[in-house]
This record gives C-alpha cells, sequence and structure tokens, in this order.
C-alpha cells in the first residue's frame, strides 16, 4: 500500500462507533452510493440460470451465395419473399453474403432457409 493509504487507514482505526456511521453517510451522499444493502457472493455455487443454456428464440437468415446459373431462380424468389424490385434485388444478390431477414421464429427461419436452398443458394441460420 502507498503511504498515503496507509495514513487514512490508520486514522479511520482511531474513529469511534459514531464518527464512522457519519462517514459513511458522508461517503454514501457525496458518491451517491448505498452500502446498507450488502451483496451476497457466492462461491463454488451457480445459479440455475447459469447452468441451463440460454435458448434462442430469434433466428437471423443469412443469405451465403448462389451459383451462378441459378440466379434467376434465386433472384424470383428474393422478389417473391422481399417485395424488392428488380434492380434492387439484383443488387442484392451480387452483394453476398447479406442477412435475408431478421427476428424470424425458428419455424419460420427453417422454412425461409429451405425455400433459398430449393433454388441451389447457401444459406444459413444465426
Amino acid at each position: 500500500m502507498s503511504v498515503k493509504t496507509l495514513e487514512i487507514l490508520e486514522q479511520l482505526k482511531s474513529l469511534n462507533a459514531n464518527e464512522t456511521t457519519q462517514l459513511v453517510k458522508q461517503i454514501e451522499a457525496t458518491f451517491n452510493v448505498d452500502t446498507s444493502a450488502p451483496k451476497r457472493i457466492r462461491i463454488g455455487k451457480r445459479d440455475e440460470d447459469e447452468i441451463q443454456p440460454q435458448i434462442q428464440t430469434e433466428f437471423d437468415v443469412l443469405l451465403v451465395s448462389v451459383p451462378a446459373q441459378k440466379k434467376i431462380a434465386l433472384l424470383k424468389v428474393i422478389l417473391t419473399l422481399t417485395g424488392l424490385g428488380l434492380k434492387e434485388a439484383k443488387d442484392f444478390v451480387d452483394s453476398l453474403p447479406q442477412v435475408m431477414r431478421t427476428g424470424l421464429n425458428q419455424e419460420a427461419a427453417e422454412i425461409l432457409k429451405q425455400q433459398l436452398e430449393e433454388t441451389g443458394a447457401i444459406a444459413s441460420l444465426k
């Protein structure tokens, strides 16, 4: 410890109970902290939440790539699913990998992925 820290510690040791209480109140007010609620420390035990893995409920469908010979078939699917115009859909396909949809439940994400893969595209879930 530094000399300054040791000096403060020695001064604290010399305080009586009333002075210590007043000091704690002043520290709480000055630094906007609450020392009344003790924090629980757990050693060697985990909460049940930590033990159980988090289950993913929302998925993003990522369109990774498409073979050149399947590009037109994929454009048709993209036009249908997204409502984009032809130019926007072409730009979308030309700039792969792209996120196709976000925040889908697992069933909807799997269906969308399957539709994309039926055209020969490579898609994945995140």
